[in-house]
């Protein structure tokens, strides 16, 4: 798998809270940057086979009102 350059205007504050939250870590703000991103596509990936496969198999305990959904921490 290639790379590509992803360029990106942000405000200075933002900025400095990215090398801040970066720092903390160890790691570079591209990095930090980089591993957020997929991060987030993986939830949203995990989030809709979640719901696909509910569709397919039925949502358990649908009706009864005690079916409690663990969100592995995705809104």
């Amino acid at each position: 798998m290639g790379s590509t350059v992803l360029s990106l205007r942000i405000d200075g504050e933002l900025l400095d809270r990215l090398r801040s939250h970066a720092a903390k870590r160890g790691m570079s703000v591209q990095d930090y940057v980089a591993r957020t991103l997929i991060r987030e596509d993986f939830d949203e990936r995990f989030k809709t086979a979640v719901d696909e496969t509910e569709k397919f198999y039925g949502s358990p305990g649908a009706g009864t009102g005690d079916h409690v959904r663990p969100s592995a921490g995705i809104a």
